[in-house]
């Protein structure tokens, strides 16, 4: 049945009545491109009003499934149904006229337009020429339907985060679409914003009004807001069930399947050691000419470790820009072991400062050179690889990183392979190996373990700490709050290019950093 006859298109603007949630099933869908089989026979139920947590690994199939949900892909085999009617949905158009929405992971609304801008012109039936007065008539009987408001005002570039994600819920909800595919909706909120989002969504579930399926990798926001839980592996489902009889463990290990995990590094009593990185009134500019850094003072003691929370668009890349020489400070001076510290290879090499930068692949490694080649890059100018002071030495730079990938665990078909060939986990390894296998001092790191899977996160954070036990002063600036909470001694929250709070991680709580991320 094509989507015009399953369900007739209705106003995007019910300005009256009751909305009814829609129920999604798939039954054994699969998607094959080329010889390779993303999706297996996989079957889902999202009951009408229910909020249910979709989970896997990357590349276990998530996307792929979503895509054959909202029409961008045609699935090689099964069945889509909507409120139990089998359904073609060979477009997204169709998909909207099934009710079918989604709230991605980054912002779709356009900056320089208003809230009220960005609602009308979503609409299939947008007129040429708006008559605004009528316009906001139908707004305002929308948002009285509606649990949440934003400025409808205001250009979206001068919204918080949090009145941007519920701009692109209400947009979905403008539209009239019954049932939600959100993809990690809280990644650029705080922590009180995605708790108030995700309960307010809960509330139009439990009232039947609307249906949600979350992509979401937080067991913190499933275990609190949903009720359902479908587990995807390898491009199969492998588990399925209410979210009360599973724990988390359970379902981390159905995700991630029978592969080998190390476990964490235990922390060491930390006793105060002299500060190794001493960040002293360093202000930098944004791409645009803006302040990006204002006056960011911060103190890093060796065996300690620090993590930067905040909201992502705060100051934070361009504090690692600045800390790894990709961006100028305007003022302000580095400090390491109380000598000027130049974010120069020369001078990394001298304090042993080390780090593992934002997308690795892009911003810490030449793509095309091997995995050899890329683990040499800090020592292919030293003995025993370099040779009469530049002639490299293919023996010994083998002989390392065969050493490196062996004890870092780097999955690769050989030393010799383009390092764009691997995972991007193994990526993230390949670079720890060769950050961390000399004498660290100094490590700064920035979100290691975005988008990794738990095997990759879990040996990662093991290193970390690690080189924290070892005495090493280590920066964490890190978007994911649990992380900074599993890993850091302090914390430090950066809001609008500015750190005003500091505290011991054992003193403060995720409601008290949450209040400082949105700048309270």
């Amino acid at each position: 049945m094509s989507a015009a006859e399953a369900i007739a298109p209705a106003p995007a603007v019910n300005g009256c009545g009751r909305r009814t949630a829609v129920g999604v099933e798939t039954v054994g869908m699969t998607k094959v491109f080329g010889s390779f089989t993303a999706l297996e026979d996989v079957s889902i139920t999202v009951r009408p009003g229910s909020f249910h947590a979709l989970l896997g690994e990357n590349g276990a199939g998530k996307s792929t499934l979503v895509k054959c949900i909202l029409g961008f892909y045609e699935p090689t085999r099964g069945t889509i149904r909507v409120d139990g009617k089998d359904v073609e949905v060979k477009n997204p158009r169709d998909a909207q006229l099934l009710k079918l929405g989604m709230v991605y992971q980054h912002f779709t609304l356009v900056p320089s337009l208003t809230g009220a801008e960005n609602l009308v012109i979503a609409r299939a039936d947008a007129p040429a020429i708006i008559d605004w007065r009528q316009e906001t008539k139908r707004l305002e009987a929308f948002f009285d339907e509606m649990p949440f408001r934003v400025p409808l005002d205001k250009p979206v570039s001068s919204l918080s985060a949090g009145e941007k994600q519920k701009l692109e819920i209400l947009k979905q909800l403008y539209l009239d679409q019954r049932f939600l595919i959100l993809d990690e909706p809280t990644s650029v909120l705080t922590p009180q914003e995605a708790d108030e989002i995700l309960g307010l969504l809960r509330g139009m579930t439990e009232r039947g009004e609307l249906s949600v399926l979350m992509i979401t990798h937080k067991f913190r926001e499933v275990t609190a807001f949903t009720e359902e839980v479908s587990i995807l592996r390898r491009g199969r489902m492998v588990g399925a069930g209410k979210v009360g009889q599973m724990s988390t463990d359970e379902m981390a290990r159905l995700m991630i399947g029978d592969q080998e995990i190390r476990e964490r590094a235990a922390r060491q009593p930390f006793n105060a050691r002299e500060t190794k990185l001493e960040l002293a009134a360093l202000c930098a500019i944004d791409d645009e000419g803006l302040p990006a850094l204002d006056r960011v003072n911060l103190k890093v003691a060796g065996g300690e470790i620090v993590g930067i929370a905040g909201v992502s668009g705060n100051g934070q890349s361009e504090l690692i820009e600045t800390l790894s020489g990709q961006r100028p400070l305007t003022d302000g001076r580095i400090v390491v072991r109380s000598q000027p510290f130049e974010p120069k290879r020369a001078d990394m090499d001298r304090f042993k400062v080390f780090g593992l930068p934002e997308e690795p692949l892009k911003n810490a490694t030449a793509p095309k050179m091997s995995v050899a080649e890329n683990i040499a890059l800090r020592s292919f100018d030293k003995p025993p690889i370099a040779g009469l002071g530049f002639w490299l030495k293919p023996s010994p730079l083998r002989k390392m990183a065969r050493e490196l990938i062996g004890r870092y665990r780097v999955k690769t078909t050989s030393p010799d392979a383009p390092i764009e060939t691997v995972s991007g986990g193994n990526v993230q390894r390949a670079v720890l190996a060769r950050e961390l296998s000399g004498d660290v001092d100094v490590l700064i790191v920035a979100n290691p373990c975005f988008g990794l899977d738990f095997a990759s996160v879990s040996e990662i954070r093991s290193q970390i700490m690690d080189q924290r036990n070892r005495g090493a002063a280590v920066l964490l600036v890190s978007e994911d709050l649990d992380e900074i909470l599993e890993l850091a001694d302090r914390v430090a929250v950066m809001s609008e290019g500015r750190i005003d709070y500091v505290a011991p991680i054992a003193e403060t709580d995720r409601t008290t950093i949450g209040r400082h991320m949105a700048g309270h």
